[in-house]
């Protein structure tokens, strides 16, 4: 989630894996998961205005488009693998191997000679497999709390304290929703399709980041 700015880059030592929805997509999932969080205190809000907040970059981790924008300029570096979503869910299976190639030879060759694995990985982050384990019920949720806490490195427990004060109160709604692509049609008027798209060719501009998506049904 965190822009480039707001993470702990390092070029050696440590790898990220960057997957990025279109971004009509994030505007209006993130409407669900703010209104479904009662300690934003959003119950109320339509998705008419979170579009304005999301429009102008005033939603969590600041404006969408920098965030995207600030990971793709060092998706050529060696220890950083850039997706799509919408490609993810296309090949699910060929982007396991992918990443497992991105972490290195051996998980690579672990993963070629153990089929049964990556069967096993394709059902742990299946997206029925995910609404069971994700979507918590508040019992759940202290039981993950307190296996967090134990097991997250030090320089990382504060934030992460702060972060389970603030969903100590439970979803009013599922944390892990549809899964679909395309699902922006259903919530977007035309006005906003149209400044969205002038939005991002403003975001964009000199840059190829678009491409990405230049084989998926867009506005």
């Amino acid at each position: 989630h965190l822009p480039l700015v707001m993470s702990p880059y390092r070029t050696r030592g440590e790898v990220y894996l960057y997957c990025k929805k279109y971004h009509t997509t994030p505007a209006f999932l993130f409407t669900y998961h703010t209104k479904h969080m009662p300690a934003y205190k959003f119950e109320s809000a339509t998705f008419d205005e979170f579009f304005e907040l999301f429009i102008q970059g005033r939603v969590d981790y600041g404006d969408y488009f920098e965030n995207v924008m600030s990971w793709y300029r060092h998706r050529n570096e060696p220890n950083v693998l850039f997706m799509t979503y919408e490609e993810l869910k296309k090949d699910t299976r060929g982007h396991v191997l992918k990443i497992a190639a991105f972490l290195g030879p051996e998980k690579e060759k672990k993963l070629k000679e153990n089929p049964e694995l990556v069967e096993r990985i394709l059902e742990k982050t299946s997206l029925e497999n995910m609404k069971r384990t994700l979507n918590f019920r508040p019992q759940q949720q202290a039981m993950l709390d307190a296996s967090m806490l134990e097991r997250v490195r030090p320089e990382l427990k504060k934030g992460l304290c702060t972060l389970l004060d603030f969903i100590k109160v439970p979803m009013t709604g599922d944390f892990v929703r549809k899964g679909q692509v395309g699902d922006w049609r259903n919530h977007f008027s035309p006005e906003q399709i149209r400044r969205m798209k002038e939005k991002i060719a403003k975001a964009t501009a000199g840059s190829d980041l678009m491409s990405l998506w230049k084989d998926v049904d867009l506005p």
